[in-house]
């Protein structure tokens, strides 16, 4: 049964787990895949400890062809190397002050949302399964949008690897 209230991407990269959890927590690796086709990752601060932050800025173009940065920050909650990394997820200004959905003219959803990330070793390849979650106020446009950004940014993953 499908839960509304978050987004589960299950998915094996050709890849060690130990290549895998770089692209997480490496800031120059995370800035070549973490941002959706057609956006790049202009900005990406790691502060890689169980109460440290995370800074990124996605740019692009709307479809509309409205230029636009997104940033998007984090506090790490939970850390256990080479298996799980959960994290708050909350848009943000260029200052990394938390900002509701709307300050980039999108639809209000909760201030801050969950990400967790696990990963599984399988030898030269690596399982993981992200759960986007806390999204209760989340329309379902939007999220089926968001599902689309983690799918195109794993893709981005997996032609870096």
């Amino acid at each position: 049964m499908e839960n509304k209230n978050q987004i589960v991407i299950n998915r094996i990269f050709n890849a060690p787990v130990e290549l895998i959890w770089k692209a997480w927590t490496d800031p120059e690796m995370a800035k070549k895949w973490w941002a959706p086709k057609d956006f790049t990752c202009s900005l990406i601060k790691i502060d890689f400890k169980v109460g440290g932050k995370n800074l990124n800025c996605m740019q692009g173009k709307m479809p509309d062809g409205k230029e636009v940065a997104v940033y998007s920050t984090g506090t790490y909650k939970e850390i256990i190397p080479m298996e799980k990394i959960v994290m708050s997820d909350s848009f943000a200004d260029k200052d990394g002050n938390i900002v509701p959905a709307s300050y980039y003219g999108m639809e209000e959803m909760s201030l801050e949302l969950e990400v967790a990330v696990t990963f599984e070793n399988l030898g030269n390849q690596t399982k993981m399964v992200l759960t986007h979650s806390g999204m209760q106020t989340v329309d379902d446009k939007m999220r089926t949008e968001m599902g689309q950004g983690w799918t195109q940014m794993f893709d981005k993953l997996d032609g870096i690897l």
